[in-house]
């Protein structure tokens, strides 16, 4: 694999890592501004908002300098986002720097998948998307239980402080290690929303929202979930999150390898094992070891989907992948902001903090269902393709001319 992509992975991880800390120190920052946990959840569904509004917003806005400028300039908004909810004197202060952080995530990872996918050889794109996305699976194995820590043990502002710098050494990584390709020429925002008329990618985007929302659906309030249901100490939170982060890193190398090869059929695998896996975690989550497992499937299952999904995205957007693959990316954390906001409901309703489980696991089954239709759409579309040909006559013979 090209060392530009180990690049991506750096601010893959630094991204990766200010996305998924803040649910391990809901608790920490809801008590200190003094509002609840469903609101403190806000943190999580104002970022995701702000990657869905902010992947097509700074996409355009790239299209008009090369890949690693924008690349560049994305890493620098992080920076400034992560400093401002660090010195956040009020919430809506702190929300306000979550936003402006978000707004550089989907562009990242849709320009990055682009990049990432243009460096290698057409039959190892999966493997290159997975290993640009292995730097945010593994922001949840080292980056988020150390945010969570320092967060503990120091105080929340520090852990953003501490993410801002992690942006900084991404900014240097994309500036020594990314190539500074040529703009492309003659792209249009016209031809790249034209990517959006073809029903193929808006049912992958659909099966991106469910699917990752499935996931967050749980994740998101993890915390309180484990601490007044499960039993384990706030401090064991860390712990936690290590597991679930060693499960996403599997789950995405595991997806990314088998992407190439088997798309479909592993779409179907994993949304139906992580929608059986969510349902369980209403019951296993009164157990401390069969949480602790079931956590570990959730954020393998989970993120088994993302490098299939995101290939899918490009190569059904061949001719103009940028968009739809920054999009798409977007879909993921639409799917965060709608798993988080109606988790925060069933808890609000009294249900108890089990409840976004059922949510959850009724968001990946609907997802399943989704890739169910979307392969037999390709099939049936496949099949008419292969009749319509089979009745085009052959062109006349020309007579062979007389001397």
């Amino acid at each position: 694999m090209p060392l530009a992509l180990l690049a991506l992975a750096i601010g893959a991880f630094g991204i990766g890592t200010t996305e998924f800390v803040i649910m391990g120190l809901l608790p920490e920052v809801a008590a200190d501004f003094q509002v609840s946990i469903p609101a403190a959840g806000f943190l999580v569904t104002g970022y995701a908002l702000g990657v869905v509004l902010g992947a097509p917003l700074m996409t355009v806005l790239g299209t008009r300098v090369t890949r690693k400028r924008m690349l560049m300039f994305l890493m620098g908004l992080f920076v400034v986002g992560n400093v401002v909810s660090a010195t956040a004197p009020v919430f809506e202060v702190m929300l306000a720097g979550r936003v402006i952080a978000s707004l550089a995530h989907g562009a990242f990872f849709g320009i990055g998948s682009v990049v990432a996918a243009d460096l290698v050889a057409p039959h190892k794109k999966a493997g290159a998307i997975a290993m640009m996305f292995t730097g945010l699976t593994v922001a949840n194995v080292v980056g988020v239980p150390l945010g969570t820590y320092i967060g503990q043990s120091v105080g929340w502002r520090a852990t953003f402080f501490a993410v801002a710098a992690l942006g900084v050494i991404g900014l240097l990584g994309v500036a020594r290690l990314v190539p500074d390709q040529p703009r492309a020429e003659g792209v249009r925002l016209r031809h790249e929303l034209a990517a959006f008329r073809n029903v193929q990618v808006l049912l992958a985007m659909a099966m991106t929202v469910l699917g990752f929302g499935g996931v967050f659906a749980a994740i998101t309030y993890i915390t309180p979930m484990m601490t007044e249901i499960a039993g384990y100490s706030a401090s064991s939170v860390t712990w936690l999150l290590v597991l679930f982060g060693l499960g996403m890193v599997g789950g995405n190398l595991l997806g990314g390898k088998l992407a190439d090869r088997h798309l479909m059929p592993l779409l179907y695998v994993s949304l139906g094992a992580l929608a059986v896996v969510l349902s369980l975690f209403t019951l296993t989550a009164h157990n401390k070891i069969a949480a602790a497992v079931t956590i570990v499937l959730i954020g393998g299952l989970g993120f088994a989907t993302v490098p299939p999904l995101q290939k899918r995205v490009l190569d059904q957007a061949a001719g103009a992948p940028t968009l739809a693959s920054a999009v798409n990316i977007g879909a993921f954390n639409l799917g965060n902001a709608l798993s988080a906001w109606l988790g925060g409901v069933v808890i609000a309703a009294g249900l108890g903090y089990t409840a976004p489980n059922w949510v959850g696991a009724v968001l990946a089954a609907s997802a399943l269902v989704l890739a169910v239709v979307s392969s037999t759409l390709e099939r049936r579309t496949a099949t008419r393709s292969r009749l319509v040909a089979s009745h085009i006559p052959e062109p006349a013979a020309v007579p062979a001319a007389r001397h």
